[in-house]
């Protein structure tokens, strides 16, 4: 993990996203030291939700989770998120924005409403700590919860600003996945309607996470796929290049371990796929 963000560093970088759950929860320890050797004008974005490894000892044993919640492996307590914010700070040095992680993982036998009040209490601690300046602005990093109707985008923005006390709230980014498997997104998008196009319309920042769907989606690039969306890409570069050109996607989530991979990719980017090769491809996928 090191060196992948030093390549994403060294190469200017807009966003470096992680959360306290990643490299079986070392990511922030990991990513600290490197975020200090560097001063450009990359953000820093984390998650809170999910409990890294060590992590669910540490707040039992302060009382702020239950025994449930480390069984569970999530916990959107108010006094838990304020923790792993304030972890996330100490060890990263500097956090622009905070997103909370899956909270359709979240347990809400009662529904909806339940799930919404338990976001609503998460939120009112995130402007908070935007108040006191411990961090830029907050988000929502989902996985299916946008897809199952756990919430939409326009109910995320209110209950920010429920939150906020006002309109003026600190909601700034959505995160969710978009890839040419989970295209359902970029359909939507290219129609003008989706998460995307509410979430820009409603001035957040979007980020499309898993363009290769965990690797699983480099099995799927045949030559001819890779030919239709680019000749002479390599699978990987030509997976990110279909997810990157989503219509209102502003940043797609990838990692490069190399220099190699990250050139690859970034020479891919210099010139997005149009909506209407977009359009061609998605459609040759639903029906091929």
């Amino acid at each position: 993990m090191r060196e992948a963000a030093r390549t994403a560093l060294r190469a200017g970088a807009p966003w470096i996203d992680t959360a306290p759950n990643y490299v079986d929860g070392m990511a922030h320890h990991q990513l600290g030291p490197v975020l200090r050797e560097y001063h450009g004008a990359t953000r820093v974005a984390t998650k809170v939700g999910f409990l890294g490894r060590g992590s669910a000892r540490a707040a039992l044993a302060l009382g702020l989770i239950t025994k449930e919640d480390a069984a569970a492996g999530h916990c959107l307590n108010p006094r838990f998120v304020r923790y792993q914010v304030e972890e996330a700070v100490a060890l990263l040095g500097r956090v622009d924005l905070v997103s909370v992680h899956n909270p359709e993982r979240a347990d809400y036998p009662m529904g909806r409403t339940v799930l919404h009040q338990r976001l609503r209490e998460a939120f009112i601690v995130l402007e908070e700590l935007v108040q006191l300046r411990r961090i830029g602005g907050y988000g929502v990093a989902t996985w299916s919860g946008l897809h199952e109707g756990a919430f939409t985008v326009h109910e995320l923005v209110a209950l920010a600003a429920e939150a906020a006390g006002s309109g003026t709230h600190h909601l700034i980014g959505l995160q969710m996945p978009v890839s040419l498997i989970m295209d359902t997104p970029i359909r939507q998008a290219l129609n003008g309607g989706g998460p995307l196009a509410q979430a820009q319309d409603s001035g957040l920042i979007t980020f499309g996470s898993a363009p290769l769907h965990g690797g699983e989606l480099l099995d799927a690039m045949t030559p001819e796929l890779v030919d239709l969306i680019r000749p002479g890409l390599s699978a990987g570069a030509a997976a990110v290049l279909a997810a990157a050109s989503c219509p209102g996607l502003d940043v797609v989530l990838t990692s490069a371990s190399s220099r190699y991979h990250w050139n690859d990719a970034e020479r891919a980017l210099t010139s997005p796929l149009t909506p209407d090769q977009l359009r061609r491809l998605t459609d040759e996928l639903a029906t091929g």
